[in-house]
């Protein structure tokens, strides 16, 4: 089982300040009993922001390509935020791509055609559909972990175009170790290597999922790393590292230059509508994420709502209580279309992951039902 199976309901503890839970994977707490990523967004009131864009502006200068790096984007507010911060406050001029992620939605199709057309260039990476179906089943299966396959061509599709161009920097949106409470090893690292995708990312699971399925050589391009020697000169970045990260601030910014729009009710298992909105597996991958940690996607928007003051923690409270176990009855159809394989399968492999000691199976329904009280 993955980090946090450790814990059961009467050891499970929550941030004094949001509502992090203790059975987050990578998660430390201080004395105070505040998380680390409370801890950061306390931290970053006292950082040197212009130092650390010095930085990336001199790595800006070692670049000798058309473009000056690769910006990673979904169509989504936070990809849209870094390109249109980038190109019209630090006069960059960035390669947008987008890699196609699994059953898509109109209304993250609709964001990226809006974004494009708001003035970037952009590539469109869509990598073997049958392939890719083939390591997202695996992944949920053997990882718990829905659209694995999709994640592992987020890092090793760009790679893979970012040595291909000769574009030496490539710059994602947030570390969401960081900031959302994780790993902290890079808070003071602007850069990292596929090392470390490979081991937090992508779990440590790259080669066991990989190795669960037959695929050509040739279909495998976009989802192998490139070598080290061809990775030498390539640095990998996240903005957040350079700039004090705000998700609400980049919505409105993405809304009101890069064509953003939301949902016109709120997303599955949350009280947001304006996030993650490109495609349908993420609704199952929070929702398995909350039968395996005992936190799902109200409690990571809440999380981010307190530390930027908007929020209160027993608001918060009340919204994770409302929405965490949430169900994505809406998908249901889509999900088993996909992984080609039965309700009762499906059923199944949820009953797998699902974390004994915090849950409890109801017998009318088959649902799990948490056995703790958020506090």
């Amino acid at each position: 089982m993955e980090d946090g199976q450790q814990f059961n309901s009467m050891s499970m503890f929550w941030c004094k300040n949001c509502l992090n839970t203790s059975t987050r994977p990578r998660i430390t707490f201080d004395k105070r009993g505040y998380c680390n990523a409370c801890q950061w967004s306390e931290e970053k009131k006292n950082i040197d922001w212009v130092s650390r864009q010095n930085i990336f502006k001199k790595t800006l200068k070692k670049n000798k390509g058309n473009y000056d790096c690769i910006i990673p984007v979904s169509g989504g507010k936070d990809g849209s935020y870094v390109a249109y911060t980038l190109k019209k406050k630090f006069n960059v001029n960035p390669l947008t791509v987008t890699v196609r992620p699994p059953l898509e939605l109109e209304l993250g199709n609709k964001n990226l055609k809006n974004f494009i057309e708001s003035g970037f260039d952009h590539l469109h990476i869509s990598p073997n559909r049958e392939v890719l179906r083939q390591i997202d089943k695996a992944g949920f299966i053997h990882k718990g972990f829905p659209y694995y396959g999709w994640l592992i061509a987020i890092h090793t599709a760009i790679l893979n175009l970012a040595v291909s161009l000769n574009i030496n920097l490539i710059v994602y949106g947030e570390d969401g170790e960081v900031e959302y409470g994780g790993s902290n090893k890079t808070k003071n690292k602007p850069f990292y290597k596929p090392k470390y995708q490979k081991k937090i990312y992508l779990e440590s699971g790259y080669e066991k999922v990989l190795n669960k399925i037959e695929i050509k050589k040739s279909e495998k391009f976009f989802f192998n790393f490139p070598t080290d020697k061809l990775l030498k000169k390539v640095k990998i970045t996240h903005w957040s590292y350079f700039e004090n990260w705000d998700s609400y601030r980049n919505y409105v910014v993405a809304k009101k230059y890069c064509g953003l729009d939301e949902k016109k009710e709120t997303n599955p298992g949350t009280f947001t509508n304006f996030a993650q909105n490109d495609q349908a597996l993420y609704s199952l991958h929070t929702y398995m994420m909350y039968l395996k940690f005992g936190f799902g996607r109200a409690t990571q928007d809440a999380g981010i709502e307190i530390r930027r003051g908007a929020m209160t923690r027993n608001q918060a409270k009340n919204l994770v209580n409302l929405y965490d176990n949430q169900y994505p009855t809406e998908y249901i159809n889509i999900y088993l279309d996909y992984y080609k394989m039965t309700k009762k399968t499906f059923q199944n492999i949820l009953d797998k992951w699902a974390n004994k000691k915090l849950f409890n199976k109801d017998k009318d329904n088959g649902m799990w039902k948490p056995k703790f009280v958020v506090k």
